[in-house]
Parts: C-alpha cells; sequence; structure tokens
C-alpha cells in the first residue's frame, strides 16, 4: 500500500470518528459537571433564534451583494485577469472562481464546486475545488454579518488576517492535491 493511500485511508476513519466522538465527550463532560443537559440546549437554541433574527438585515445585504458581483460579470473578469497568476502555482484557471468566490460567499462557492464535481467527476479539479471549499472560510460573509451585528466598525485587521489565512489554505489545497492526487 503507497502512502497516499495510507494517508487517504487515515483520513477517512478520523473523518468518521470525530463527529460522534466529540457529541458524547461535550454531553459526557456536561453530566459529569451535572450540568441539565437539555435544558441548556433549548435555551441555546432559543438564545440562536433571538440572534438569527439579529442578523437577518445583514445577510440579506451580503447576500445581494454576492448576487451582484456574480452577474456583473466581475468574477469572470478578475478569473482571468489572475489566471496567469494562479497557473505559475499549479491551480488550473476552471478552479479559480471557487478560490474567488469563497471569501464571499459558501452557497454560491459550494455552487461552483458542484459545477466542476458534475462536469468532470474524479478528476483533479474537481478534488482540488472540494479540498479548497474545506480550506477556507468566507471572510467577507463572517465580516459582514458578526463584525456588523454586533456594531463593530474596526475590521482591518481581520480582514487582512482573514484573507491571508484563504490564500494559505488554497495555497496548502494546491500543495496536497498535487502530492495526494498525482495519478489523476
Amino acid at each position: 500500500m503507497n502512502t497516499a493511500a495510507i494517508f487517504k485511508l487515515i483520513v477517512d476513519q478520523v473523518s468518521l470518528l470525530t463527529i460522534p466522538l466529540m457529541f458524547f465527550l461535550i454531553i459526557g463532560y456536561a453530566m459529569c459537571r451535572r450540568v441539565k443537559v437539555y435544558e441548556a440546549f433549548t435555551e441555546g437554541g432559543k438564545e440562536g433564534f433571538d440572534i438569527f433574527l439579529r442578523i437577518l438585515p445583514y445577510i440579506v445585504a451580503i447576500l445581494v451583494a454576492i448576487g451582484l458581483f456574480r452577474v456583473s460579470g466581475a468574477l469572470d473578469y478578475l478569473s482571468e485577469l489572475l489566471a496567469p497568476i494562479t497557473l505559475r502555482v499549479g491551480m488550473p484557471s476552471e478552479v479559480l472562481p471557487v478560490a474567488l468566490m469563497r471569501p464571499l460567499s459558501g452557497s454560491g462557492s459550494l455552487g461552483m464546486v458542484a459545477e466542476i464535481v458534475k462536469a468532470e467527476p474524479d478528476s483533479f479539479n474537481a478534488r482540488l475545488a472540494s479540498t479548497m471549499f474545506g480550506s477556507t472560510e468566507t471572510t467577507f460573509y463572517i465580516i459582514a454579518l458578526y463584525f456588523g451585528s454586533v456594531g463593530i466598525k474596526k475590521i482591518r485587521h481581520a480582514m487582512v488576517a482573514g484573507l491571508l489565512a484563504d490564500v494559505a489554505g488554497i495555497l496548502m489545497a494546491v500543495w496536497v492535491c498535487r502530492i495526494v492526487f498525482p495519478e489523476v
């Protein structure tokens, strides 16, 4: 068995066990501390609904802005402009729109990933787009939504840190996919 296959097997097993283990660890820890788990859960759900109502206007605003970005052709123009640079780091130009959309919208970038996977399943582009989707965050969406909902105006450092993390996630996704999926 080669190294890539062993790595994939380990990742698959860890992925299967992570969520159930976390669930049982949290419940067990709460029970040891004599927390009324069900009551705490329902109270958290009620608070979550109140937060949703408070952030709803920010969600609508960012979704309209993302829609305008896609429909205006700005995404396609930016993809063409950056394609020569991304090809040098090993990222195919077909995957670049996912990298550009991901900091803006999770659902928008997921739609792009789904299109790539549907067009060419089990290809390097599909695997890279999927890995990139999981390796990055919706930076602008989070900043607009969460910072806006609590009234934070100075977002400069958070924006820079978030975008640098996105670039690092994109570059690592390309690097890891080039190593793990070289035969595709």
